[in-house]
């Protein structure tokens, strides 16, 4: 079966009667579609230059506004550690203890509502989440954390700070 136009049809020219068909028979009319182009263009431009500008304020209000509930939160912990440092002033010791674990348990919910987690260190070294000051010949499996020298914390889904570690090393009984 063949196909239903002809060959040569798909290769002739376009009809020179028409001037819309042939931008060259008028010049005029291509200047103007250039222009009414270059319009658009320019007028794309700076409508994405101003989309720009205004995400670039809307990231820079929503930190700030983040940023105000989060001192918010942090104003009663400052409270309670100027109470803490009156009392030291005053040489009570125990006001100042009981002052003092008051601040860091305030401190540690705040961060902890604020999506703050701590790193399990129990079990095997993960280089993912700890990081190894030394490894140390020990009783305990090879690679497991023996000791945690510096508590680390994710945020989320990222490591804000790894925690550091004592690892076990393979115990130096089967070398004597």
């Amino acid at each position: 079966m063949e196909p239903k136009h002809d060959i040569e049809e798909q290769g002739r020219a376009p009809d020179v009667s028409d001037p819309a068909a042939d931008p060259a028979v008028d010049p005029a009319g291509a200047d103007s579609a250039v222009a009414e182009l270059e319009d658009r263009l320019l007028r794309m431009a700076a409508d994405f230059d101003n989309y720009k500008k205004r995400a670039a304020r809307d990231r820079e209000e929503y930190v700030t506004l983040a940023n105000e509930r989060l001192v918010k939160e942090l104003l009663p912990i400052l409270d309670d550690l100027e109470r803490a440092l009156t009392a030291a002033a005053e040489h009570e010791e125990a006001a100042l203890e009981e002052g003092v674990a008051l601040v860091h348990r305030s401190l540690a919910s705040l961060l902890e509502r604020q999506g703050l987690k701590q790193i399990e260190t129990a079990g095997k070294f993960d280089p993912h989440v700890h990081e190894a000051l030394l490894s140390q010949p020990s009783e305990a499996e090879e690679g497991s954390v023996i000791d945690v020298v510096q508590k680390g914390y994710t945020l989320g889904d990222r490591v804000v700070r790894p925690a550091r570690v004592v690892i076990a090393a393979a115990s130096q009984e089967s070398d004597g």
